[in-house]
C-alpha cells in the first residue's frame, strides 16, 4: 500500500495516542535493557533505543543482521514492542549511520522512511506499512472478522529463520485451518469453540499454540527427523502430492476417507486410483491390497511408522484397522526411506491415527448394508493437561445373516463378530522431550461356508465350513527428544510387540498358526555444517517366531534381524532435493545383506516436480498365511524347498525397484490443476512362486527365470467448476512370472484399469460417484478339469460404479447421515466357486476370484462428533 509521510505520520500518531498503556510499557522494557546493557558494556560504549517499525520474526532477523558491522557491539529488536536497542563504539560509528543501515534493510524508522523499491521486495508478511498506516481499521477488522495473522519459519543451526511454505494451520479438533504462503505467513479466522493451533510441517515437529486473544503470531517449528509422524491436515481438501519430500508421497486425509463408508482400511482406498482392493477367495470375505499391480504382500504397511499387520496377520489385516480410526494415509510407490525398513518392495502405507491432542472429544459412527452387516465406532478423546492427553478408540462389527446372491450354497461373506479398541496415550513436557505409547486388542470369531453348514459339522464332510478366530495382542511406544540449543538435532525410540493367535479350518484341513513379534527402532538425527546437509542414522532390531501347523506338519521358526541405517538428505535450494540410503541387516536364517536406496526430486520449472528412485527391498514369504484363499479348495500343497534350515526352505524375497515420477501443476478454468505421469519397474532377483497352473496342487518354489512388474499410472485432477473435484485416472501394467518353464502373465491382475471419481459440495449436502473399469485377467489353468468345471483362460473386463450422499446438520455440522451403494452395476462373478456342487471332491475350489463375488449393495450409517 502506498501513502504520503503526512499520513504515515498522522495514522502512527493515532496509534501513540490509542496505546498509552502499551508505550508505557515500552519505557519501562527500555529502561530495563538500558540498565542492563550499562551493567556489561565497555565504559567507551554507548548505548541507544529507537523506534525501527516492522512485523514478525524475519524482520528482527533482517534488522538484527544489518547491524552486524564493526563497532556494534549488540542489537536487540523486540517484535512486540517494535524498540530496537543497540550497544556501540562511538568512537566507530555513530547513531546515525546505525540508523542509515537500518533504513537501507527496509525499515522505517519514526520520523524516517525506508526506499519504497526496497520495502516492496520485502516478504510479504513483513509488510509492516499495511497494518501501521491502518492502525484503527485493522483494530476495527480484528474485533468484527477475529482474524489471528502469524508467521510459520524454523531455525537453522546459525541462528537463520527460514518461512516454511505450506505449514499447516489447523484449529484443535476441527477440519478448520489454512496454509502457509511461500513467506511462511498465514490468516486464520478465530475460532469460538477452542483457542489451540496446531502447527505442523512434514519434518518438523508440531506446535500446539494457545492464542488467548492474540492476533499475531511468530511460530518456530523445530526440526524432528521424522521420529514422529507429522499430519499435514491444511485447508479442507481432499488428497493430494506432498510438493517437498524426494519420496513422492500422496497424503490421504480424513476428508477423503468421508467420501465412502470406509469401514476398515480395506475400503479406504475406494476413491483413490492408485491402490486396488478385491477378495481373496469367494467364502472368508478377507481382502487383499494391488500396488504397482503387485501382491499387498510386497507394500510395506505401516501404524503411525511402526509395524502394521503383518506376517500371520496378512490375509485379515486390513480388515482389523478400523475407518473412523484413521486421520490420514501417506501412500509412496518405490522403495521408500531406508529408516522404515528393508521389507517394502512396491511402496509403503502408513495410517495415522486419530492424534489424542486434535481429535473430537467424542465420534460416533454407525454403519448398516442390506446384507445386514452392522459396524458401530466410538472415539472418545480426552485432553488431561498441558502435557497429557489420551483417546480410546473402539470399533465392532458384525453380520448374522446368512447371505446368497449368487445361489451357488455358500455363504457370500461369513458371519461372526470382529471387536477392536485402541487406547493411545500422549505426553509433551514442552521442552523436547515427547512419548506416545498405547495398547491395542482384537478378538475376530467368523464361520462360513455352505449355508446350512453348522458348528457341530466342523472338520465332517456333512457340510463344507470353515471357521477363523483370531486374537492379537499389540503394545507401542515411542520416545522423542529434540535438544533445546540445537533444534536440529533429535533423537528417538520406536518400540512395538505383539502376540497374535489363528485358529482356523476350511473344511476338512486345519490351520493353527502363532506369531510373537517384537521391533525397536532407534533414530538419530542432525545436520551437517548446515541445514542443507542432514543425516539419519540408526539401530534396529526384529525378532519374529513363528509357530503353524497345516494338517497335522508343523512348521517352526525364529527370525531375528538387527541392522544398522544412514541416511543422507542433500537439500541444495527448493528445486533440488535428494535423499540417499543404506542398510545393513543381518538375518539369522539368510545372513548379511544390503539395501541401498535412493531417491531425488527436482523443479526444473514452477509448478513441474520430477522424481526419479531406485532401490533393493528383501522380505520373508509366509507361504500359507499370504495365500490363505487357496486354502479353500481341493489343491494340494507341493513346497519345492532346497534348505531346510530357512523359511519353508525357500529363499527370502528380492527385488529392486526404479521409477520415476512427473507432477505438473497448472490452472485450468481458472482453476487449480494437477496432471501425473508415474512409471515403475520391479525386478525379481528371487520370488517364491506361487504357482496354481496345476488345477490340483499349489506349488512354492524359489524363482527359475524371470518375473518382473512394469506399472504406468497418468492421473488428472482438476476443479471444473466450483466446489466439483474431478479425479481421472488410467493405468496399465505389464506382470510376468516364470512359472515352471514358462513367462507368463501373473493372475487375476488386469493390464488395463480406468479411474474417475467426482466430488460435489453444497453448502451441507456432500455427493461422490466413482466409476472403474477393470479389463480382463488371465485365469490359472483348469484344462485338467472336467469340462463343466473348467474355467475360461481370461476373464471379462467390467465396469462398477459406487455413490454416496451424506448430509450435516447442526451449527457446527456436528452430525451428518449418509447414504450410498457399491457395485452399482451389479455385476458380479458367476459360478465364482468351482464345483460347489461337490465341495469335498477332487475338483473343489474357491479361490478362482477375478471380479466382485456379490451383486448391488446399499447402505447408510451417520456420524456425530462432539469438538
Amino acid at each position: 500500500m502506498k501513502t504520503s509521510k503526512n499520513n504515515i505520520r498522522r495514522s502512527r500518531k493515532r496509534a501513540m495516542d490509542d496505546n498509552f498503556n502499551k508505550y508505557l510499557f515500552l519505557i519501562i522494557v527500555s529502561v530495563f535493557t538500558f540498565l542492563s546493557a550499562n551493567a556489561q558494556k565497555n565504559p567507551a560504549d554507548s548505548s541507544a533505543s529507537f523506534k525501527v517499525y516492522g512485523e514478525c520474526i524475519q524482520c528482527k532477523q533482517r534488522i538484527e543482521k544489518a547491524l552486524k558491522v564493526k563497532g556494534i557491539e549488540s542489537a536487540n529488536w523486540n517484535v512486540q514492542t517494535e524498540m530496537l536497542a543497540v550497544i556501540y563504539d562511538p568512537s566507530i560509528i555513530n547513531l546515525e549511520k546505525i540508523k542509515s543501515k537500518v533504513l537501507t534493510a527496509g525499515h522505517d524508522l519514526e520520523f524516517q522512511k525506508a526506499d519504497d523499491k526496497i520495502y516492496n521486495a520485502l516478504p510479504e508478511c513483513c509488510h509492516y506499512r499495511d497494518v501501521v498506516e491502518n492502525d484503527e481499521e485493522h483494530s476495527t477488522a480484528i474485533n468484527s472478522s477475529h482474524t489471528i495473522n502469524g508467521v510459520v519459519v524454523s531455525e537453522d543451526n546459525k541462528g537463520n529463520f527460514i518461512p516454511l511454505a505450506g505449514a499447516s494451520i489447523v484449529w484443535a479438533g476441527t477440519q478448520e485451518g489454512t496454509i502457509s504462503d511461500k513467506h511462511g505467513a498465514f490468516s486464520i479466522s478465530e475460532n469460538k469453540a477452542g483457542s489451540k493451533l496446531i502447527v505442523s510441517y512434514t519434518g518438523y515437529q508440531s506446535d500446539s499454540i494457545d492464542v488467548n486473544n492474540a492476533h499475531q503470531l511468530q511460530i518456530v517449528l523445530a526440526a524432528n527427523g521424522q521420529l514422529k509422524a507429522i499430519k499435514i491436515k491444511g485447508k479442507p481438501k481432499y488428497s493430494y502430492i506432498n510438493d517437498l519430500g524426494a519420496v513422492r508421497s500422496l497424503m490421504i486425509n480424513s476428508k477423503d476417507l468421508l467420501k465412502a463408508a470406509c469401514c476398515n482400511l480395506s475400503e479406504s482406498f475406494e476413491t483413490n486410483p492408485s491402490v486396488d482392493v478385491s477378495y481373496s477367495d469367494a467364502v472368508t470375505g478377507s481382502k487383499q491390497i494391488q500396488l504397482l499391480g503387485l501382491a499387498g504382500i510386497y507394500t510395506q504397511l505401516t501404524v503411525e511408522n511402526l509395524p502394521g499387520p503383518r506376517g500371520i496377520a496378512t490375509p485379515l489385516g486390513l480388515n482389523s484397522i478400523a475407518g473412523p480410526w484413521i486421520e490420514s494415509i501417506q501412500l509412496s510407490k518405490g522403495t521408500g526411506s531406508v529408516a522404515n525398513g528393508y521389507e517394502s518392495i512396491a511402496g509403503q502405507i502408513n495410517v495415522e491415527l486419530k492424534d489424542p491432542e486434535t481429535a473430537e472429544k467424542l465420534y460416533l459412527n454407525g454403519y448398516l448394508n442390506d446384507m445386514g452387516k452392522t459396524d458401530l465406532n466410538a472415539n472418545l478423546a480426552q485432553h488431561l493437561n498441558d502435557k497429557w492427553s489420551t483417546i480410546l478408540l473402539l470399533h465392532d462389527d458384525f453380520l448374522n445373516n446368512k447371505v446368497d446372491e449368487n445361489k451357488d450354497g455358500f455363504r457370500d461373506l461369513p458371519t461372526g463378530n470382529l471387536f477392536s479398541a485402541i487406547n493411545k496415550w500422549k505426553y509433551s513436557n514442552q521442552k523436547g522431550l515427547e512419548i506416545h505409547f498405547g495398547a491395542k486388542i482384537l478378538a475376530d470369531d467368523k464361520t462360513g461356508g455352505e449355508m446350512n453348514y453348522n458348528i457341530s459339522d466342523k472338520l465332517t464332510t456333512n457340510s463344507y465350513g470353515l471357521g477363523i478366530k483370531t486374537n492379537r495382542y499389540e503394545g507401542f511406544a515411542k520416545i522423542g527428544y529434540i535438544f533445546p540449543e540445537k533444534k536440529y538435532q533429535s533423537i528417538g525410540l520406536q518400540l512395538s510387540g505383539f502376540d497374535h493367535q489363528q485358529d482356523s479350518y476350511f473344511g476338512l484341513i486345519k490351520y493353527n498358526a502363532h506369531q510373537s513379534n517384537f521391533y525397536s527402532n532407534l533414530i538419530y538425527q542432525s545436520i551437517i555444517v548446515s541445514s542443507a546437509h542432514k543425516f539419519r542414522t540408526g539401530l534396529s532390531l526384529t525378532a519374529d517366531k513363528y509357530n503353524e501347523l497345516y494338517k497335522t506338519e508343523i512348521f517352526k521358526r525364529n527370525e531375528i534381524v538387527p541392522g544398522a541405517f544412514f541416511e543422507y538428505t542433500y537439500t541444495m535450494n527448493d528445486k533440488f532435493s535428494a535423499v540417499a540410503g543404506l542398510r545393513e541387516d543381518h538375518n539369522n536364517l539368510y545372513g548379511w545383506f544390503t539395501t541401498p536406496r535412493l531417491n531425488v526430486r527436482y523443479v526444473p520449472l514452477k509448478g513441474t516436480t520430477i522424481r526419479i528412485s531406485a532401490g533393493r527391498g528383501q522380505r520373508t514369504a509366509n507361504i500359507f498365511a499370504e495365500n490363505m484363499g487357496a486354502l479353500v479348495s481341493a489343491r494340494t500343497v507341493n513346497i519345492v524347498s532346497d534348505n531346510e534350515n530357512k523359511a519353508y526352505g525357500l529363499k527370502p524375497e528380492v527385488a529392486w525397484n526404479k521409477g520415476i515420477s512427473i507432477d505438473q501443476k497448472f490452472k485450468l478454468f481458472e482453476r487449480d490443476a494437477m496432471l501425473s505421469f508415474d512409471f515403475y519397474r520391479n525386478d525379481f532377483i528371487n520370488q517364491v512362486v506361487a504357482d496354481l497352473e496345476d488345477a490340483r496342487q499349489i506349488k512354492f518354489y524359489n524363482l527359475q527365470g524371470k518375473s518382473f512388474s512394469n506399472s504406468f499410472q497418468s492421473e488428472l485432477n482438476l476443479i471444473p467448476v466450483k466446489d466439483l473435484d474431478v479425479r481421472l485416472a488410467y493405468r496399465l501394467f505389464d506382470v510376468k512370472t516364470t512359472y515352471g518353464s514358462q513367462l507368463l502373465e501373473k493372475p487375476f491382475t488386469a493390464k488395463n484399469r480406468a479411474f474417475a471419481n467426482f466430488g460435489y459440495t453444497m453448502k451441507s449436502w456432500k455427493f461422490d460417484y466413482t466409476i472403474n473399469y477393470v479389463g480382463r485377467k488371465r485365469i490359472p489353468s483348469t484344462a485338467e478339469n472336467p469340462l463343466q468345471y473348467r474355467m475360461p483362460d481370461y476373464s471379462s473386463g467390467y465396469i462398477s460404479m459406487n455413490a454416496q450422499v451424506s448430509k450435516s446438520f447442526g451449527k457446527n455440522k456436528a452430525f451428518e447421515i449418509y447414504v450410498g451403494g457399491e457395485n452399482l452395476t451389479n455385476y458380479f462373478q458367476k459360478n465364482v466357486i468351482i464345483a460347489a456342487d461337490e465341495p469335498f471332491g477332487e475338483y473343489f475350489d474357491a479361490s478362482m476370484v477375478w471380479g466382485p463375488v456379490s451383486g448391488r449393495l446399499m447402505y447408510g450409517g451417520f456420524r456425530y462428533k462432539i469438538k
